[in-house]
């Protein structure tokens, strides 16, 4: 028997958009600001569906979700099919006997940070952002990697630092990026900083792009980015100091709030934290899916920030599909009643450095905007 929507699935690949399947393989066309999504398996059994949209459940996590049933839709075909925004960017993967399988009809694939890979796609409004190819013939800035000896300060006494000059003469203001292994590696920040610097979006931005903790037995990072004081004593003793030695920075000293820091999930709290903190320093803010909240309980820095006298500006981002998304909300709220300069973006993503990598060249042109 002829299967129509195998062949479908070989020519365009999966998901297929905007068609949802029916049995006699006729595509329904969806309209407005939504699409539909159709994934599809080939065998004999199916598999179970897991990914952003029911919060990765059964994928090592706490969703209080479900992994989704597939339908047979003809013989060795089964499907089922899911709307989106159309300006959405999806992560997904099977479950199959208790294990991860990656989609065979979809070839796009990328990390999910703890070991796994995902595969993902992107729904027809939805681009990743044009900013993350090199271009030929502009100037580059260069990366240089260096071990800074932290003594107690932090959990294991030292730290891998990765640092960008921006192709300038010109001194620079800095950033501190938190986990600067993903800024590095995941979110190109390098070749980002390249173009808009290029297309004159930004003014020179040299970066000390600081990893986090690494242990043979878990990570330090959750503590360490918890509004932790003895991080922010190392940033600001140590690492901001180590940045104005090999790197041409202007002086923060003579342009208070200069400086910049950012961050991602419980970077984006520590980057929050540390310029509610530091303001004279570190002026810009940007953190993505900041973690403000745990189980319900609200960090302090929503209390820091109604006593900061010199708030730094804030740019705060999340996905809709983020279980961060209610708590960045209300940090919303609370940076606005208590009069900060702040930027808040909410898109279609959940919790992953794809979605934040993609709003990062405007979450950099707003915070540093002359």
């Amino acid at each position: 028997m002829k299967s129509f929507l195998l062949e479908r699935v070989r020519a365009e690949g999966t998901p297929l958009i905007d068609g949802r399947i029916t049995r006699d393989g006729v595509p329904f066309d969806s309209d407005g600001a939504e699409c539909h999504a159709t994934f599809v398996w080939q065998g004999k059994q199916p598999p179970a569906l897991t990914g952003d949209f029911v919060f990765w459940a059964e994928d090592g996590g706490s969703s209080p979700r479900a992994p989704l049933a597939l339908e047979q839709i003809e013989p060795n075909a089964w499907a089922t099919t899911l709307k989106f925004p159309r300006n959405a960017y999806v992560e997904y993967v099977f479950l199959k006997d208790g294990k991860r399988v990656n989609d065979p009809f979809n070839g796009r694939k990328t990390p999910n940070g703890v070991g796994g890979i995902n595969n993902f796609f992107y729904a027809p409004d939805a681009l990743p952002t044009p900013f993350l190819k090199p271009v030929r013939g502009i100037p580059r800035g260069r990366v240089t990697t260096h071990l800074l000896q932290a003594g107690g300060i932090v959990i294991g006494n030292q730290r891998r630092v990765h640092l960008y000059q921006p192709p300038t003469q010109e001194p620079a203001a800095l950033i501190v990026a938190l986990d600067g292994q993903d800024y590095l590696q995941r979110a190109k920040l390098p070749t980002i900083l390249d173009n808009l610097f290029a297309q004159n979006k930004i003014p020179p931005l040299a970066v000390a792009m600081l990893e986090s903790s690494r242990l043979e037995k878990g990570s330090a990072r959750m503590s360490e980015y918890a509004c932790n004081e003895l991080t922010l004593i190392f940033l600001l003793r140590q690492v901001v100091p180590f940045a104005q030695q090999h790197l041409k920075l202007m002086d923060w000293k003579k342009k208070k709030g200069a400086y910049g820091i950012m961050g991602a999930s419980m970077g984006g709290l520590m980057a929050l934290f540390t310029g509610l903190r530091a303001p004279k320093v570190f002026g810009h803010v940007i953190s993505h899916a900041g973690a403000f909240e745990f189980w319900d309980f609200p960090t302090s820095t929503f209390t820091w920030l109604t006593q900061t006298k010199t708030p730094p500006r804030v740019w705060l981002d999340v996905g809709q599909m983020d279980w961060l998304l209610e708590p960045n909300r209300r940090m919303h709220k609370a940076l606005r009643r208590n009069k900060f300069d702040v930027k808040y973006r909410e898109y279609y993503a959940y919790h992953n450095w794809p979605a934040w990598r993609n709003v990062l060249p405007e979450a950099l042109t707003w915070a540093f905007a002359p």
